[in-house]
């Protein structure tokens, strides 16, 4: 007889940052993302990242002028993407890693500045085993400020 076993977190519709961090092995400086809300296991999440001037970009890009890197804006919907592969593969304390396979149509419209909450909404377009399809959106109060689509690649190799 073969029994499927449920997936613990198929309830999950947000996630704190103790959770975050057993899923993820981002720390600081470069954990982007506070916590991930409306998960639907395997098909969309939303990542909430509150941009503050501690932040250690901010000191130099730019001094006076402080903007959020682009790269890190995207890094932080690959983070959002991860937790949500991460619950819905059950990878919770199994210490995957997931790498950027590919970026594309990569657009930014708008500058994310100290003070700002970025909400990373990511939707799977591709999913289930090891590569991953993503379109990621970046938005600071309903406004349009990154799209991208990546792909990622899960490694279970590190412990999982």
């Amino acid at each position: 007889m073969n029994e499927t076993v449920a997936n613990p977190w198929a309830e999950t519709t947000l996630v704190d940052i103790q959770l975050i961090q057993r899923i993820i092995p981002h720390r600081y400086p470069f954990l982007l993302i506070d916590r991930v809300r409306d998960v639907v296991l395997g098909k969309s999440a939303v990542g909430i990242k509150n941009a503050t001037i501690n932040e250690p970009f901010f000191q130099g890009h730019f001094p006076g002028v402080p903007v959020m890197p682009g790269v890190l804006i995207v890094e932080a919907m690959a983070q959002t993407s991860a937790v949500l592969v991460g619950l819905t593969l059950d990878l919770v304390d199994k210490n995957p890693l997931v790498y950027f396979m590919n970026v594309d149509g990569c657009k930014f419209r708008r500058k994310v500045i100290p003070g700002d909450v970025l909400e990373l909404e990511v939707v799977t377009k591709r999913g289930g085993g090891r590569v991953w399809k993503f379109q990621g959106t970046a938005r600071v109060d309903g406004e349009l400020a990154a799209e991208a689509e990546f792909t990622a690649m899960i490694d279970l190799r590190n412990g999982a």
